[in-house]
């Protein structure tokens, strides 16, 4: 449950209140800016705190847009921190770009080609795909590697669109210098393992599945874990519609890993879980700010329940959650292990409160090639840790407007559909009314 110390904290860079005590990276000082990678492995700091910051569906081309490295730039000189965390949705795998290879659906059949030469394209076109991919990560993630900051990244139901799966992909994250995602485990998660290029040579990671794995943090002294981390591969698509859910194989990871790890944890994935509702109230349709609900909640409207959620939430869209429940928040609630859950892939959500003594997050994107919020309020999310509560971390967006300041496009991305093309089967309206605007955007294809 919410204490008092974190109810306190409102959820906007702008109120002095949410601001940790966090100082620039000073200028001529060539050490790894995360104070994790100074010292070998992910661990609070003789200060006593410990700083994730989350990069949300940066959901972008090959050539990642300039405002959107803006923001990753600014946010890591302004935070510092021990590691960052990419909840999915890095590769908008829709893109024109990836048209050669596109799969619209992890079990849609593969055309086998038939001749020698039909053989040849497909290795071409699939051999280009990865040279784009790696271009697209080597723009987002060069930040992080010229600061020294590790990372780790999970999937979202756009990454494998490109005609690349969740294992191919984590393979070309690993080239890169600080990345945390080690080689999925063979039989057994049980085992920790190291990861070679990640920068934290003593840094133990239970592995799973590509993007769900679990990071212990320890003390200063190293001689406790303190808390631990899990990244949650959340699923892509409902074969019936909607949203998909975690594997079973997440799915009991999830509850074994706080004894893997020997802490509470906390989660970090792409998709909410249903719950997430709980923190809204609902209203009438002529209610100022409502917002209809996704697919089972459709026909409800709703705003943000100012009683479970701390100042300065927001409710953009309704939360895009899988059709049915797949028992992953009971494993968070019923065990006792966990205390908080960040999802991602609702653009313009950005709300924090309690359910049932677990902490949900709603994150909103971090790029510019998609739609959400206004350009300046698109944002990054710092989680930081007190040794003294570290259950009941600060959290605070970073928005680009105080950070960075005007946006280089005036591009405007603040009204879409979820998924549009497809919007009977598994999207809804962001607008209640859908207006002049909407339709034209329907028209243009933008994505969720």
């Amino acid at each position: 449950m919410m204490t008092e110390h974190f109810a306190a904290v409102k959820d906007s860079a702008k109120d002095p209140l949410s601001r940790p005590r966090i100082q620039p990276a000073h200028s001529g000082d060539g050490r790894p800016i995360s104070v994790s990678a100074r010292l070998g492995r992910l661990q609070f700091h003789d200060s006593g705190k410990f700083r994730v910051l989350v990069m949300a569906d940066i959901q972008d081309a090959p050539d990642v847009n300039k405002d959107t490295l803006r923001l990753i730039e600014a946010s890591l000189d302004a935070t510092r921190p021990d590691l960052v965390i990419f909840t999915g949705n890095q590769i908008a795998g829709y893109d024109k770009a990836y048209a050669a290879t596109f799969r619209k659906r992890t079990w849609t059949a593969q055309k086998w080609p038939v001749g020698a030469a039909a053989v040849n394209r497909l290795e071409s076109n699939k051999a280009h795909t990865v040279e784009l991919v790696r271009t697209a990560i080597g723009r987002f993630v060069g930040p992080l590697v010229k600061r020294g900051i590790p990372w780790a990244v999970t999937y979202g139901n756009h990454d494998f669109q490109c005609g690349l799966t969740n294992a191919e992909l984590d393979a070309i994250y690993r080239e890169f210098p600080g990345c945390l995602n080690a080689e999925p485990a063979a039989v057994r998660s049980d085992a920790p393992r190291m990861q070679p290029g990640s920068g934290l040579p003593d840094q133990p990671i239970y592995p799973c599945e590509p993007g769900t794995f679990a990071l212990p943090v320890s003390d200063a002294d190293h001689t406790r874990t303190v808390l631990g981390l899990v990244l949650l591969n959340s699923g892509d698509y409902g074969r019936l519609g909607g949203y998909g859910v975690p594997s079973q194989t997440a799915l009991d990871f999830l509850a074994q890993a706080p004894t893997l790890v020997g802490a509470k944890s906390m989660v970090f994935q792409h998709i909410p879980v249903p719950q997430f509702y709980r923190l809204l109230k609902e209203v009438p349709a002529t209610a100022a700010h409502a917002v209809e609900g996704y697919r089972t909640f459709a026909g409800h409207n709703y705003v943000i329940d100012a009683t479970r959620t701390l100042p300065g939430s927001f409710l953009g869209e309704g939360v895009s959650c899988p059709d049915l429940d797949s028992g992953e928040f009971a494993i968070l609630q019923a065990s006792g292990d966990y205390f908080a859950l960040l999802a991602a892939h609702d653009h313009r959500n950005r709300f924090v409160g309690d359910v049932d003594g677990v902490t949900l997050m709603a994150t909103p994107t971090c790029g510019f090639a998609s739609y959400g919020p206004v350009p300046e309020q698109r944002a990054s999310r710092l989680v930081e840790f007190d040794i003294r509560h570290p259950y009941e971390p600060r959290t605070q967006l970073l928005e680009f407007g105080e950070l960075v300041g005007k946006p280089s496009s005036g591009k405007a991305y603040t009204f879409a559909l979820n998924d549009a093309p497809d919007a009977a089967n598994e999207g809804t309206n962001l607008l209640r009314r859908p207006n002049l605007i909407a339709q034209i955007l329907r028209r243009m294809h933008l994505k969720k």
